[in-house]
């Protein structure tokens, strides 16, 4: 393998790699995990930078990002005073990302139950293939989800199967919450004005990119389970997601989306 660097470009395995990648991951009680993921990504070779956005753990995981953020000056962390929602920690993020110069900016979970080498392979499927929005999926290739019991995976799965009868979208995995977005696709959007707080929000977002005429990729992934720390997903907002969806596709009846493609 071979790797130089150019000012602002890494080049690395055939590909070329601006310095322009953010990956946002939202924390609530990481403590076990945040450290090694951290180190994960930013020993790729390719060039991530990171958004902590941390929702006042009490478990300290906001001081260990800030204990690391000595040694890994692209390490970056947006406190928030409390528990406020997956979908207005990633709004905080993406909107802190446009303010600055990104090209690709990345949703990631902090439990390793998405692998970051994969981050490699959604930047090719942007950068290289012409994706506007590329989604690690679980079901694009059958069922790729490891260490989930069976009921979590049935629900899962069919969750997603509603999904598309209801919007009408082909997305296999809806409520994937590992992608990779180029940075027109979120000005577009305009993250404000999505409405779901909780895991709704991921499909509320791929709906707005697909209404807009995005091209949307599904790359392939296996999926782990977390090893430690516990789950945040209850049935609550498993719901919340589901009559979401319905009142999702209500309003959208009555919006005009400009096609962007």
């Amino acid at each position: 393998m071979i790797l130089l660097q150019f000012n602002d470009f890494t080049y690395f395995s055939g590909y070329l790699f601006s310095m322009s990648n953010i990956v946002i991951i939202p924390t609530y009680k990481e403590r076990e995990n945040i450290g090694s993921i951290v180190s994960a990504i930013l020993s790729l070779q390719e060039k991530f930078d990171i958004l902590i956005i941390d929702d006042n753990s009490p478990d300290g995981t906001a001081d260990i990002i800030k204990s690391l953020q000595p040694s890994f000056p692209n390490l970056y962390l947006i406190e928030r005073p409390g528990k406020l929602g997956l979908g207005t920690a990633y709004i905080a993020g993406f909107k802190w990302a446009l303010e600055r110069d990104y090209s690709f900016i990345y949703e990631m979970d902090a439990d390793f139950s998405h692998d970051p080498r994969d981050l490699i392979r959604l930047y090719k499927a942007c950068h290289d293939d012409g994706a506007d929005l590329a989604i690690g999926s679980r079901y694009i290739s059958g069922v790729n989800v490891v260490n989930w019991p069976l009921s979590r995976v049935l629900m899962s799965y069919v969750a997603s199967i509603y999904v598309r009868i209801i919007t009408g979208m082909r997305i296999m995995d809806t409520t994937a919450g590992f992608k990779c977005y180029k940075r027109e696709v979120l000005e577009s959007i305009h993250p404000d004005k999505i409405r779901s707080v909780g895991y709704g929000f991921q499909i509320e977002m791929k709906f707005m990119a697909w209404k807009l005429g995005y091209k949307i990729v599904e790359v392939p992934i296996i999926f782990t389970d977390r090893k430690l720390g516990a789950s945040k997903m209850t049935g609550g907002i498993f719901n919340e997601a589901l009559w979401g969806v319905l009142k999702m596709k209500l309003r959208s009846i009555f919006e005009k989306y400009p096609k962007n493609r």
